[in-house]
C-alpha cells in the first residue's frame, strides 16, 4: 500500500474520531439539559429543579456557562473538521502534505483578542452575579436561623423563637431564610441545591446563606465539603411550609417535652446515664452541650443526620451501636442492658 494511500485511510479515521467526539459531547449535553426527574418528592439533590432565589439565578448563570462554552465547541469543532475535509490527501494527489502558509496577523489576533474577550465577558457576568447575591446583613423581615455544623450533624437556632433542633430545617414559603453559618470543629459546606448555592461553614469564621422558597415541599441537601469519615451521611432535609404550618411547627417546638407517665422507667434511666452529658431534654434536663436536642426528636423523619428512618427499631439499634449506623460516629456505644436500652428507646418515641 503507498503512503499517499496509508495517509487518506489515517485522515478518515481522524474524520470519525471528530464526529465520535462531537456526538459524545452532544449526548452528554442533552442529559445535563434534560435530567430524568420524577415528579414525586425529590429525595436526592438535584440542581435542575430549582423553586427559590438564589437558586434560580445559579441555574441560569449555569445554563449560560453552558451555552457558551458550547458555541465555542461547536465553532472550534467546526473548523477543525472543516480543516480535516478540506485539506485531506486525495487519490492522484503527488505530494505528502498540502501548500504551507507561514504567518497570519488577521489569525493570531482573532486568536488572541478572541478568548480575551470571552474570559472579559464571563468575569464581568460572574462578578455581577456573585454581587446580586452575596447579602451579608439580614433583608428585612427576613427569618434569621443560626446553623453550627458538627461532626456530623447540623445544630439550628431560631431567631425569635426558643428552642434548638437538628438536622431538620423548617421555614416558610415566600419568605427570605437568612442563615448565620459556623463549624464547631472542622469546615463544613451547607448546600441544599434547590434552594440556594454552597456555602461553607468554617471554624472561628462567620458566613451568611439566604434562600427565599417560592414552592412548598420538602428538599434535600448534604454537606459539600469533605469533613471526615462520616461525611457522606450528614445530609439535610428542608421541609418548606405554608406561614399558618410553619407556626403550627414552630409553636409545637417551643413547648417542653413531654411527661408520659408510662415510659418513667426509661426518662429516669436516661437522665442516670451519661445520655444527658450530650443531649437536653428541654423541661426534664438541660445540661447536654455536645448532642443534638432531643425535646422534640419524634418530630424528626430521620436520625443520625440522615443515616436511618426515625422509628423504635432504628432507636434500638441506635442506642446499642450507633457505629451500626455511622462508623465512627462520635456517640459511644452506651453499654446499657438490653432491657435499659429497651426502656430508653420508649422513653424516646414519646419525644414528639
Amino acid at each position: 500500500m503507498g503512503s499517499a494511500q496509508v495517509r487518506i485511510k489515517k485522515k478518515r479515521a481522524d474524520i470519525r474520531l471528530a464526529f465520535t467526539t462531537v456526538l459524545s459531547s452532544l449526548v452528554g449535553l442533552s442529559f445535563l439539559a434534560h435530567p430524568a426527574i420524577a415528579d414525586e418528592v425529590i429525595q436526592t439533590p438535584t440542581l435542575f429543579k430549582p423553586i427559590s432565589e438564589p437558586a434560580f439565578s445559579i441555574m441560569d448563570f449555569g445554563l449560560l456557562i453552558i451555552w457558551i462554552c458550547a458555541g465555542i465547541f461547536f465553532i472550534v469543532f467546526g473548523l477543525l473538521i472543516y480543516t480535516i475535509i478540506r485539506y485531506r490527501a486525495k487519490a492522484g494527489d503527488e505530494s505528502l502534505e498540502p501548500a504551507q502558509i507561514y504567518g497570519s496577523e488577521q489569525l493570531e489576533l482573532a486568536w488572541t483578542i478572541t478568548p480575551v474577550l470571552i474570559v472579559i465577558v464571563l468575569g464581568l457576568i460572574t462578578a455581577g452575579r456573585i454581587v446580586a447575591l452575596d447579602k451579608t446583613t439580614p433583608p428585612e423581615g427576613s427569618l434569621g436561623i443560626r446553623v453550627i455544623g458538627h461532626q456530623w450533624w447540623w445544630e439550628l437556632e431560631y431567631d425569635g423563637y426558643d428552642f434548638i433542633t437538628a438536622n431538620e430545617l423548617h421555614i416558610p414559603v415566600d419568605q427570605t431564610a437568612f442563615l448565620t453559618l459556623q463549624s464547631e470543629d472542622v469546615i463544613h459546606s451547607f448546600w441544599v441545591p434547590q434552594l440556594s448555592g454552597k456555602t461553607d461553614l468554617i471554624p472561628n469564621r462567620t458566613n451568611h446563606l439566604w434562600m427565599h422558597p417560592q414552592e412548598t415541599g420538602l428538599y434535600v441537601g448534604q454537606c459539600a465539603e469533605y469533613c471526615g469519615t462520616q461525611h457522606a451521611h450528614m445530609l439535610l432535609r428542608v421541609f418548606v411550609h405554608t406561614r399558618a404550618d410553619f407556626e403550627r411547627w414552630a409553636a409545637e417546638q417551643q413547648q417542653a417535652a413531654d411527661q408520659v407517665a408510662s415510659v418513667d422507667l426509661g426518662r429516669t434511666t436516661f437522665e442516670q446515664t451519661a445520655c444527658v452529658n450530650c443531649h437536653t431534654v428541654r423541661g426534664v434536663t438541660e445540661i447536654g452541650q455536645f448532642g443534638p436536642d432531643l425535646t422534640h426528636l419524634m418530630s424528626r423523619t430521620t436520625i443520625g443526620a440522615g443515616a436511618a428512618a426515625n422509628n423504635r427499631e432504628n432507636l434500638v439499634a441506635w442506642i446499642t451501636n450507633p457505629d451500626h449506623f455511622k462508623p465512627g460516629a462520635r456517640m459511644p456505644a452506651m453499654k446499657l442492658n438490653p432491657q435499659q436500652i429497651e426502656l430508653v428507646a420508649d422513653y424516646l418515641t414519646t419525644l414528639k
